[in-house]
């Protein structure tokens, strides 16, 4: 049985045919594009029509190898969304979470509004991108699109939209926008009310594997394709990749590793506590009704970010390349946290860790190798405190790390995930997110009766690789020194 994905990052997409046969899941990249955000003086957009026009490329594609998919679904970021006219269309392009007008926001909501208050109610972590404070920049800057607003839509929900004409708000992208009251099962209509959002813009949540409708008779008839259905997969693209994870215990620690770290567990009931509060964790929606106690790391997007300010200047490495001068750069030469709000925004990361440097008192990197070294065993130590802090917030405790997505391909940061935590890495697989996007739709099917029965046929069908602990004790010193430098403080685990 053939099912189409469209698994969509924050600079690129994929359409990824998903063929399940003896009880293997084989996938094939049928059509890749770049996802390149459009910035119009001060403003930084997502250019959702070209997505749109990326979608419908992938189910020609399809068309040309003569296969008919079962159905389709689509998985992405989160945060981020458009919101509806009552006409029915997109009143403008969607921001992107990047984009700068949300800055001072979130504290002025939470001083108004409280913190603990928006946690109670939503258990999400505070993050100044968060959807709740990108609605209120926009209604404090006079945003025609508020006044004119009647739908609100995630960026999924928008492309599926686009495809059928069906309004639906997807679970665990809703989850995510600090809107959402896990307790209640629905939005928050009191919290939107204190904010000021109208809630008559918030439709329906529907569960990962729902029917969310058609393809579009016009869409078929323009590119000679039959309909096809379309479901609502679990859309937010964390949210696909946990449900890809292939453990063998309920009880398991992942890190979903690409431009954004996403480290923590699955549960059963969100973790709204004063621990939780305390130490800014999230809990995101996932496939079941599950939840995914988690934090949010900077993730390889500092890297990223430096390879464009290289590019740009003519000094071209690819990152097989950039891995391979870090691991010949001198260890531990300089630490910097990722999670410095430093290193949020697009710009020049060679200054802004050269500042770091100057403010924490190092000596700053001067080659590429020691940059890329410096970032990767930053993450890598990050990872295990933030590990530490999962097992504290969730009661549980972990015997090793699951780590999916793209970043898995970086077998040095695996390792020295598993050198700074002390325990094994169990990577794999890397196309995370599509798969369990792929998934969910064969849930949906019945093909699957559960995430569980999806996880051992997963477990099956692609490689994982197993990284042992080294050199703990050069890595147990360093993360001393990270925990000092960065104002972290172990008493705090204890």
């Amino acid at each position: 049985m053939n099912v189409l994905a469209y698994d969509l990052g924050a600079s690129s997409g994929r359409a990824i045919l998903g063929r399940l046969t003896d009880d293997r899941i084989e996938v094939e990249e049928i059509h890749r594009f770049s996802n390149d955000p459009v910035k119009v003086d001060d403003r930084l957009h997502w250019d959702i029509l070209r997505l749109y026009h990326e979608l419908l490329q992938g189910l020609l594609k399809a068309k040309h190898m003569r296969v008919q998919p079962a159905s389709l679904a689509i998985d992405s970021w989160a945060v981020d969304f458009g919101l509806i006219g009552k006409s029915g269309e997109l009143l403008g392009n969607p921001y992107h979470y990047r984009d700068p007008h949300t800055q001072g926001v979130m504290e002025q909501v939470c001083s108004q509004a409280g913190a603990e208050y928006i946690f109670e109610k939503t258990g999400i972590q505070f993050l100044p991108f968060n959807t709740i404070y990108q609605l209120v920049a926009m209604q404090q800057a006079g945003s025609p699109m508020v006044n004119e607003a009647a739908h609100f839509l995630m960026i999924p929900d928008l492309l599926r939209y686009f495809l059928t004409g069906e309004m639906l708000n997807e679970f665990t992208n809703a989850t995510s926008t600090q809107l959402y009251n896990p307790r209640l099962g629905d939005w928050d209509r009191e919290l939107l009310g204190r904010v000021g959002i109208p809630d008559s813009w918030f439709g329906t949540v529907v569960d990962p594997g729902a029917a969310a409708g058609q393809l579009r008779h016009s869409i078929g008839s323009d590119l000679g394709i039959d309909s096809i259905p379309v479901i609502a997969a679990a859309e937010h693209d964390t949210g696909s990749a946990v449900a890809a994870v292939p453990a063998l215990e309920r009880s398991f620690a992942y890190l979903s590793c690409g431009t954004w770290s996403l480290m923590g567990t699955e549960v059963e009931q969100p973790v709204i506590t004063e621990t939780a509060f305390r130490y800014n964790f999230t809990n995101e929606g996932g496939v079941g009704r599950t939840y995914r106690l988690l934090k949010n790391i900077m993730g390889l997007w500092i890297l990223q970010e430096l390879k464009r300010e290289w590019d740009r200047e003519g000094s071209v490495y690819s990152f097989p390349e950039l891995v391979q001068l870090a691991e010949q750069a001198p260890a531990f030469a300089a630490l910097i946290d990722p999670d410095d709000d430093l290193f949020l925004a697009a710009g020049s990361m060679t200054t802004r860790i050269q500042q770091y440097c100057r403010q924490t008192g190092q000596a700053a990197p001067e080659t590429p190798g020691a940059y890329a070294r410096c970032i990767l065993e930053s993450l890598a130590l990050k990872y295990r405190y933030i590990l530490e802090l999962t097992e504290r917030v969730s009661g549980q405790q972990f015997n090793g790390l699951h780590m999916v997505g793209g970043g898995i391909h970086n077998a040095l940061l695996c390792q020295w995930t598993a050198n700074s935590i002390g325990k094994i890495v169990w990577a794999g697989p890397a196309e995370g997110s599509a798969i369990g996007n792929l998934a969910v739709q064969w849930m949906a099917q019945g093909v699957f009766s559960d995430i569980w029965e999806a996880r051992r046929v997963i477990r099956h069908s692609f490689p994982v690789t197993e990284y042992e602990p080294r050199d703990i004790e050069a890595w147990e010193h360093a993360y001393g020194r990270f925990l000092d430098m960065a104002g972290l403080q172990i008493s705090e685990l204890e």
